[in-house]
């Protein structure tokens, strides 16, 4: 297959860039690493006993009556905390869990099967601001050097982001900017700011190289995107974590909705970075998941992770529809419509789903589908016929395409062809409606879920930019 080629080579050849990267580097001093990016041992330890005890004050208290008999110490020039989601690539994940701490100790280093990234804002963070208002200049120059690196896949990324995110709305910050270690399958977010788009053969060496560049690596902004999805009420809906359930939304009549609106909705929310999808891609993934979740030896590293979920999209109808006439298997246009907001418009438009289209992506970086461009690089003769402009990471757009059949999908990915483009929007609003169909499936930065669908009633979708952008550090 196209696609199960084109896969494996890219991961092979990502992993031989970073090999030659780390191996082109200057050596880096283990001494000098740990003075520029070490917080002094004891702030760290009352970090980690105020998340362990979900009690930052009395944290901070116990830190405070201890102060006399510290030494005084020099605050670090860019202190690092690192989230490892030791359950990605692979064996890696254990292995580099002990590198870190070897390099910087345990306090600084995370496991996200045991420590969310919301308690540490919750907790550790506000432990640290506590002690900074009290007049702790160590604590105090800390928290505003902080910055955090994240050792996992996009949708680790995205999720850490989302609580550091929920620092504007706080009025906390400064918010701590962020850099990746990949250990993804796509590694999408990774490869846009530059961090690689796989764990490179000689990581050991690497990851002081990494922790180097996080530290000193200049800081730039990435625009986020926040998606909402109200739907008839049902009891119990599978989801990802970078989802949740929220109170019932109060529905604007801006335009006519083609379903009935039920009387009872559930509504759940969350927050992406990269792109929103619906449709065969999403299902897709879907079943990839739950396949690698039932037999977790069957994926162990990025390779492996490729070759499966390109082998297993065969099965899926993504290449072969044995039926045209199977409701499963039709283009999106049977059930859904697209509604876009703009730059500076406050009306709604309806945008017409091409026919024969299988997926909707809405993307907001340069890559999908480990490092690939499906929108391409329009010439400005066809974005001024288009009405579009060049595509950035914090343009407070994003560039939505369809996919036909998984042949379309293939030439897409090995770029020979760009996606079927299709608008961009300052604000998204999707309408779906079963029919005949009973479910559908999305995701988001990777993480699919299975959507119940009603034909009577309209599942709606609502994708608008946050009002913050996220700091993302260059590699």
């Amino acid at each position: 297959m196209v696609e199960t080629s084109v896969a494996t080579r890219s991961s092979v050849l990502d992993a031989l860039k970073g090999l030659g990267g780390a191996a082109a580097g200057v050596r880096v001093d283990n001494e000098e690493l740990r003075r520029r990016i070490l917080i002094p041992a004891d702030l760290a330890a009352t970090m980690r006993e105020a998340i362990k005890f979900r009690d930052p004050g009395a944290a901070a208290r116990k830190y405070a009556d201890a102060a006399a008999e510290r030494a005084v110490v020099e605050p670090p020039e860019a202190p690092l905390v690192v989230f490892v989601n030791s359950r990605s690539g692979g064996r890696h994940g254990p292995e580099l869990m002990a590198r870190l701490q070897e390099l910087m100790g345990e306090y600084q280093v995370f496991d996200l099967s045991e420590v969310k990234p919301s308690d540490f804002v919750q907790y550790a963070l506000l432990c640290l601001e506590k002690l900074a208002e009290s007049g702790d200049v160590i604590a105090k120059v800390t928290r505003e050097r902080l910055r955090v690196v994240v050792a996992g896949g996009d949708g680790t990324v995205g999720w850490v982001l989302g609580c550091l995110g929920e620092l504007y709305s706080q009025n906390r910050e400064p918010v701590p900017p962020t850099a990746i270690i990949p250990l993804g399958t796509g590694n999408d977010l990774s490869r846009s700011f530059n961090w690689g788009g796989s764990f490179p053969f000689a990581w050991r060496s690497a990851i002081k190289r990494s922790l180097l560049k996080a530290a000193k690596g200049p800081v730039c902004r990435l625009d986020s995107w926040h998606v909402t999805v109200t739907m008839p009420e049902v009891e119990k809906i599978e989801l990802p974590h970078s989802l949740r359930h929220r109170e019932q939304p109060n529905f604007s009549q801006e335009f006519d909705i083609d379903g009935n609106l039920p009387d009872k909705v559930s509504c759940f929310e969350g927050v992406f970075y990269n792109y929103f999808s619906i449709g065969m891609d999403a299902q897709v993934a879907y079943g990839f998941h739950h396949l690698r979740d039932k037999n977790p030896n069957l994926a162990r590293g990025p390779v492996s992770n490729k070759l499966i979920y390109s082998g297993y999209s065969c099965t899926q109808g993504w290449f072969f529809t044995p039926c045209a006439t199977d409701p499963s298997l039709r283009g999106l246009r049977n059930i859904l419509r697209i509604y876009i907001k703009k730059v500076n418009c406050s009306e709604w438009e309806l945008i017409p789903v091409p026919k024969s289209v299988r997926s909707i992506v809405c993307l907001n970086l340069h890559n999908y589908g480990s490092g690939r461009n499906p929108w391409g690089h329009p010439k400005p003769e066809y974005l001024e016929k288009r009405g579009f402009v060049e595509a950035h990471l914090d343009d407070g757009l994003l560039e939505i395409f369809g996919l036909k059949q998984g042949w379309h999908a293939s030439v897409v990915m090995v770029e020979l062809i760009t996606a079927k483009r299709i608008a961009q929007a300052a604000a998204v609003r999707l309408e779906v409606r079963g029919g005949a169909w009973r479910r559908a499936y999305m995701q988001m930065d990777g993480e699919p879920w299975k959507q119940p669908l009603e034909g009577e009633h309209s599942t709606i979708v609502d994708i608008k930019r946050v009002p913050y952008q996220s700091l993302m550090i260059t590699g």
